[in-house]
């Protein structure tokens, strides 16, 4: 993807072959809830798709699903590529915890999406790993991420072996990903594996409805999932 603030080469994110296998399977609770939006504000995300830009199309869905999730639900909202850096290194940190996790925050989430603008690089990565990091940390029970994103990581880090990593020591972390107007098969590839490793869906999304009827689906309660453990042969 490329993005107007990119000054240096980007790095090709490498294909790697994997052995799958399943593990036992977990239910994912409606009860306590926490639910984080990890939203990509990336420059791409500027783009006109169907007669709109697709960071509109996306405001527009977190607004019609926000009423439509559980009130003892804790809900909160991360964004990524929404500064413009010159420095390459500050561009691949541009993500931000803009509404942490807590009760009744979907109308504050809700007026803070009105003023962010997509500027910036895709550091999907680095997103990940501040999330689980800080976001979640210090709540029980499994925490749900939904991805969201137009493009692949670009900051020479892959979701992909990060999540791969992370499950080796964690099973309270679910992910789910929804790849909008991503054609890149290793881009897909990567995103796939991602939600595939936590035990979260993956979907491609190439229009509004298509979109929307995404979300709907990961915010269902009660859905049983099952991980899929990636390894390197």
């Amino acid at each position: 993807m490329k993005n107007l603030c990119l000054i240096l080469l980007l790095f090709a994110i490498p294909v790697f072959a994997y052995e799958v296998f399943m593990p036992n399977e977990y239910k994912y609770k409606s009860d306590g809830d926490k639910l984080l939006f990890v939203i990509d504000f990336s420059n791409s995300m500027s783009e006109y798709l169907e007669g709109k830009t697709k960071v509109n199309q996306v405001k527009d869905l977190i607004n019609f699903v926000l009423p439509q999730i559980s009130s003892d639900t804790r809900i909160g909202l991360r964004v990524y590529g929404h500064t413009c850096n010159l420095i390459a290194l500050n561009a691949c940190r541009s993500s931000e915890l803009i509404v942490p996790l807590e009760f009744n925050s979907k109308e504050k989430i809700s007026s803070e999406l009105l003023r962010l603008k997509p500027r910036g690089m895709t550091p999907i990565t680095y997103s990940l790993k501040q999330a689980v990091k800080k976001d979640l940390s210090g709540f029980d029970g499994i925490k749900h991420i939904i991805l969201l994103t137009d493009g692949g990581e670009n900051c020479d880090e892959s979701p992909c072996d990060y999540s791969i990593e992370l499950m080796k020591t964690r099973r309270d972390i679910k992910i789910d990903v929804i790849a909008f107007n991503v054609h890149d098969s290793d881009d897909l590839a990567q995103l796939k594996c991602t939600a595939d490793v936590t035990g979260g869906n993956f979907t491609e999304a190439d229009t509004k409805a298509e979109l929307f009827r995404s979300m709907e689906n990961f915010i269902t309660p009660d859905k049983k999932v099952e991980a899929v453990i990636y390894k390197e042969e």
